[in-house]
């Protein structure tokens, strides 16, 4: 059974083509950072791992871990897809997809320079990044690693 995926917009994924969207990511980094450097005895260098960590695995919670739609009107045509893949109906290398792969990017490199380089660190900050990048490869759309979250559609 085939669900018509073109029948209507998809507002759940349609938002992210916005620049007010893409904004308010860069928003929520500064907002990240400067929560994490008010905290009392959080060093910067620990404040910039801390922002790199919950944005990435916030970011791969949202874009790569949650799938369907939380509207009704689609009758299970997304159910199954994460955001990721809703994305531009699933065409890859758009401006939305090149600019959620370049965020992390961006943050991995200035998360590295204010840790002045520190192994450990950039350890920690390189997992998550690889985290996000790997499941944003085209070679990923709509692979499920060893399963874990795989919907069976059961047709009556």
């Amino acid at each position: 059974m085939t669900l018509d995926q073109s029948s209507m917009p998809n507002f759940n994924s349609s938002w992210v083509n916005y620049k007010g969207a893409w904004f308010t990511t860069l928003f929520i980094i500064v907002l990240l950072k400067t929560l994490f450097s008010v905290i009392p005895f959080i060093s910067a260098e620990a404040s910039w791992t801390l922002t790199n960590l919950t944005f990435n695995i916030g970011q791969y919670i949202m874009f790569h871990w949650v799938q369907g739609i939380p509207f009704e009107n689609h009758q299970g045509a997304y159910d199954g897809l994460t955001l990721w893949e809703q994305i531009d109906g699933g065409v890859q290398f758009t401006a939305t997809r090149k600019f959620f792969t370049a965020v992390p990017i961006a943050l991995f490199l200035l998360s590295t320079h204010y840790t002045h380089y520190n192994l450990v660190l950039l350890v920690i900050n390189f997992a998550p990044l690889m985290l996000v990048l790997v499941a944003k490869l085209p070679v990923m759309h709509r692979v499920r690693i060893f399963g874990i979250g795989k919907i069976d559609h059961v047709v009556d």
